[in-house]
């Protein structure tokens, strides 16, 4: 069964860091795109950041650009999401997800095969 498991959140205080992690079981993460997702309560789901399946490509939402920094390690079935410099706006629940194709259509919810349960992020004083 194709299973992938978020893990790492918390809460944390503004400024502070933290590094999920998402753990892909009954299939081979590396030939799969992965995207990282977060959801705020009462907003949409958007795009954070992707990796393409080498990792020599990565692409971010502006929202967190040089804040946030996505890795992949195929050897352990797992990518990651470094967040440093955490701003309360960055609360949400936060997925992982994946898909075949790299590029277009990156951030939209819809054009994924697959998806975590979400590990929840808090950033508060």
């Amino acid at each position: 069964q194709l299973q992938l498991v978020e893990s790492g959140g918390g809460l944390v205080q503004p400024g502070g860091s933290l590094r999920l992690s998402c753990a892909a079981s009954g299939f081979t993460v590396e030939y799969y795109v992965i995207t990282w997702f977060r959801q705020a309560p009462g907003k949409e789901r958007e795009g954070v950041s992707c990796i393409s399946r080498s990792a020599s490509s990565t692409m971010y939402a502006d929202s967190v650009k040089g804040r946030f920094t996505i890795s992949r390690d195929n050897a352990k079935n797992t990518v990651y999401l470094q967040m440093n410099s955490l701003k309360p706006e960055d609360t949400a629940v936060y997925y992982c997800a994946a898909r075949t194709l790299y590029g277009s259509g990156w951030s939209t919810p819809a054009a994924y095969d697959y998806w975590g349960q979400g590990t929840q992020v808090t950033v508060s004083s």
